[in-house]
């Protein structure tokens, strides 16, 4: 068996896992609650965090986007996987605490551990994270917002529009915008 073989049916065991759990929360099952809550707490909190960029609030954020899951998760059908339903969910905590608050993001997006692909920053293999989040931080915060949705985060620019309440050419000029910032700093 490959290792890619290996890695399908590791996710695939996390997802049938996934979704035995939420069912089981469904039915009020607060054991399944929490173990959706130690699967999932360290994610969540990483994007809480990136948006946020302030450890505490971050931490609130976090909690309030678990209690949303729980008052919301007899609406997931299992059309997707639990955990793009709960990411989405997460994104939504977040967005709205920024906006209810007034301030699009003046704060860090960290990229963690990750490095952006290579095809999304044309850049080399060596660049330190630290630097990478520097560039970041610098970033006008509507590229700032879109560049991590959409680089890091995965979300297409379809979705990172109806989140935000930008036009979807919008939310492609910021990327393009981020990239080519991101480009100009990384070469000096």
């Amino acid at each position: 068996m490959s290792n890619s073989q290996v890695i399908d049916a590791q996710q695939r065991f996390s997802q049938d896992q996934d979704f035995e759990l939420v069912t089981q929360a469904q039915r009020g099952e607060q054991r399944a609650f929490i173990e959706l809550y130690q699967r999932h707490h360290k994610r969540i909190y990483a994007l809480c965090w990136r948006m946020i960029a302030d450890k505490d609030s971050a931490e609130d954020i976090c909690q309030e986007v678990f209690v949303q899951m729980w008052q919301k998760i007899n609406h997931f059908r299992g059309d997707s996987k639990f955990s793009t339903w709960f990411h989405s969910v997460a994104t939504n905590v977040v967005l709205n605490h920024l906006r209810k608050q007034k301030t699009w993001i003046q704060k860090v997006f960290s990229v963690e551990d990750k490095f952006v692909e290579e095809q999304t920053v044309a850049m080399s293999d060596h660049v330190e994270v630290h630097e990478l989040d520097k560039h970041i931080q610098q970033l006008p915060e509507r590229a700032r917002i879109v560049f991590v949705l959409f680089a890091v985060e995965g979300y297409r620019h379809e979705e990172i529009a109806s989140m935000t309440g930008m036009a979807v050419g919008s939310s492609k000029a910021q990327y393009h915008r981020a990239k080519t910032l991101l480009k100009e700093a990384l070469s000096e």
